[in-house]
């Protein structure tokens, strides 16, 4: 493959629901480009770019796809990406390199919640997007409609450049706008360019009418051309096209036949004249606002942006050159590390087909394998000089949660490595072991997300496991203040244990007083890693506890902290006043103190209105306005509280406070409800205190697993 030069190439992601026809297109796109010389099928299995053991199995994407192909002297990168909501970290992390975003829309579904969580994603990134209407083929489809919804959805900058002649069964004939042409296809795909018949003529022109007008809208120079002239060539069409997409101030609307390849050439020339080159598009940024010049000639910076692990290559980086060249053989150094990497050898990928080249330069994206210390999120450079970092991809944040375990322990040690090995490629995976829970929690995006995980590690890893409901990481507390004192007494021969100690406890606040009754000698201040603080004064008079002995005390009274006397969760804000005790001249030692502190904190803590407090997330629902009322009286039986209200579109976006006790299994269900027409996002924001009857519950559970250990 010869050397493509910035200014011939294209960067495209493509996006949107399930089932719309993404690796149908990219198919067709690898076959138009000569990357493959027969399409293959989804439901043959043989597709370029679905060849995981996991996607032949379920028949749809689960990770993104890099691919690339040559059509009229430009080189076309483009990423499969998967149309699940359970995915969307694969289409944040394309969106992140591509130029453009195409857009695929089910005719007959029209306007998705897929659809919608990808162009938030596209809109966040300010991606240009060209919409293709794909499946017209079947009786069902409405292309009028589509369009309506997309107008409505995502404004009237929505522009239509192409319409079907007859959609439905037998569709075969589409009409071309730009320029004024009718494209009649074979079975084979291949179109007869043809005049406009006389009975689709007044549509026509009608519908290029209003597209020259979005166009010249786009450029002030055009605007000048279309008021002198009535219209616009198609040299200028495509002028506004380009400026349009690069400002995101128009959307152009194709139309294809993704399965039989019809409209998919067209739509590849499309991209060849009027998509934006990564060099006329905003620069990439760096972590402090910097902007990196698209130019080949500058100092070398790589951006990486997945990672994958590929059978007999291993870890696999792909990255897109945003300044300078990288030859095979060069080295360079991870700006954000420092380590030094050898670019071993630079591939260019079409699914798992691979093409070794010998360079690459500025807006090209390309794979590498056998770096040591480089990964997702990474920057790339030849100059020593350089600290620039691109800033990374932000990935959305999990909304589904399990513990996981292997069902035979010896293999605990094995899935925690092969969970952070998954993380690496997947970082919208999480997994951490919770000291406080005392279980391995696996984070995702979703329930089907965390079964396809869990898939991978018995089919692939075959390491069998078991999954959990997670236990909540409750805090608890005090809300009025305690005395207690405990005497610790233990004689078995020889020397003894011997530790008394009085404190009264308080709950903290950052504006509280300090109590008046004693007074204050030393403060010992913890911040609390889990949140909040611990506070302990010092109030001893008279040597009544010797200073040597006021850590153990303090150790005690961490030991408290860690497994609180309510229901074994963290303890916060709380002050001890230590104010009296008594020591023996021989038996008084520090695990003496240690044990004496612990019991009078946790006699006091029981006696100082204890409450328990609750995690609280912020939720987000992205709902039809149709189902928008059994949403609601769902999210009410989790104790939600409703903050507002709001329309997007066709969708109303529901903000509320609910408990994460109360969310366990919720995409699910949110799924069952709107019949996977629903998305949400959650936030942690902060804890609050239960209802009674839940303390109540849970004082009872925990006494009952006590009893039982």
């Amino acid at each position: 493959m010869k050397v493509y030069q910035t200014n011939e190439i294209k960067n495209l992601a493509l996006i949107g629901g399930a089932k719309t026809g993404k690796t149908t297109l990219a198919e067709s796109m690898l076959f138009e480009g000569g990357v493959i010389k027969r399409r293959g099928s989804i439901d043959d299995k043989n597709t370029i770019s679905d060849y995981r053991e996991i996607e032949l199995e379920r028949q749809n994407s689960v990770s993104s796809t890099v691919l690339f192909a040559e059509y009229a002297g430009k080189k076309i990168n483009f990423i499969d990406t998967p149309g699940f909501d359970d995915f969307t970290g694969e289409v944040v992390a394309a969106l992140k390199v591509v130029d453009t975003g195409v857009m695929v829309i089910n005719a007959q579904n029209g306007v998705e919640v897929g659809t919608e969580i990808s162009w938030r994603y596209a809109t966040q990134n300010n991606t240009p997007i060209i919409f293709a209407i794909n499946h017209l083929e079947y009786e069902n489809s409405n292309f009028d409609e589509t369009i309506r919804q997309l107008k409505t959805q995502f404004g009237g900058s929505c522009t239509v450049c192409q319409y079907p002649v007859n959609p439905g069964l037998g569709f075969n004939a589409i009409i071309d706008l730009i320029q004024m042409k009718m494209y009649k296809f074979s079975n084979d795909g291949k179109p007869e360019i043809i005049d406009i018949p006389d009975n689709e003529k007044e549509k026509a022109e009608e519908l290029q009418a209003a597209m020259i007008e979005d166009l010249a809208a786009s450029d002030e120079d055009l605007m000048e051309k279309f008021f002198e002239a009535g219209t616009l060539a198609e040299s200028e069409m495509q002028q506004g096209l380009k400026v349009g997409l690069t400002t995101r101030s128009m959307f152009p609307i194709l139309c294809i036949n993704a399965k039989h390849n019809m409209g998919v050439a067209r739509l590849m020339q499309f991209i060849t004249n009027n998509v934006p080159g990564p060099d006329e598009v905003a620069a990439v940024k760096t972590e402090d606002g910097k902007e990196i010049e698209c130019n080949a000639s500058g100092a070398t910076s790589a951006f990486i942006f997945k990672t994958s692990i590929e059978p007999h290559l291993g870890e696999v980086a792909y990255f897109k050159i945003t300044a300078g060249s990288i030859t095979e053989g060069s080295d360079v150094v991870n700006s954000i590390s420092g380590s030094k990497e050898r670019i071993s050898q630079i591939m260019i990928t079409a699914g798992k087909n691979r093409e070794k080249v010998a360079k690459i330069v500025a807006g090209d994206i390309g794979s590498t394998i056998k770096l040591k210390n480089s990964r997702t999120n990474s920057s790339l450079t030849t100059s020593k000089n350089t600290n620039d970092v691109a800033a990374p991809i932000v990935f959305p944040d999990p909304k589904f949660r399990v513990a996981i375990k292997a069902v035979n322990t010896a293999d605990d040690e094995k899935l925690g490595a092969i969970l952070n090995e998954m993380h690496r490629v997947d970082q919208t995976l999480l997994v951490n072991y919770s000291k406080e829970l005392k279980q391995m929690i696996l984070q995702g995006q979703g329930e089907l997300h965390l079964n396809i995980t869990k898939w991978q590690l018995e089919t692939i890893e075959k390491i069998p496991v078991e999954y959990l409901a997670p236990k909540i990481p409750y805090r608890e507390t005090i809300t009025k203040d305690a005395k207690s004192m405990y005497r610790h007494k233990k004689q078995s021969g020889g020397a003894g244990q011997f530790g008394e100690v009085h404190m009264l406890i308080q709950p903290y606040s950052e504006d509280m007083e300090n109590q008046k009754e004693f007074p204050i000698r030393g403060v010992d201040e913890e911040q609390l890693e889990w949140g909040g603080k611990l506070i302990m004064n010092k109030c001893i008079v008279g040597g009544a506890i010797d200073a040597r002995f006021m850590p153990a005390i303090m150790k005690g009274l961490m030991e408290k902290m860690v497994e609180g006397p309510l229901t074994g969760s963290y303890a916060r804000d709380i002050v001890v006043n230590i104010y009296d005790g008594k020591m023996h001249p021989v038996d008084s030692n520090e695990i003496s103190f240690k044990l004496a502190a612990r019991h009078a904190f946790k006699d006091a803590f029981k006696n100082a209105g204890p409450k328990i407090l609750e995690p609280i997330y912020d939720v987000e629902v992205l709902v039809p306005e149709d189902k928008m009322g059994d949403v609601m009286t769902d999210l009410q039986g989790r104790r939600a509280i409703i903050m507002g209200m709001d329309a997007e579109g066709n969708y109303q976006k529901i903000n509320a406070k609910v408990p994460l006790a109360e969310m366990n299994r919720y995409s699910t269900a949110l799924s069952s409800i709107t019949s996977g027409r629903a998305m949400y996002g959650m936030k942690f924001i902060e804890y609050t205190q239960v209802p009674g009857d839940i303390q109540d519950k849970l004082l009872k559970e925990y006494e009952e697993g006590q009893e039982e250990d």
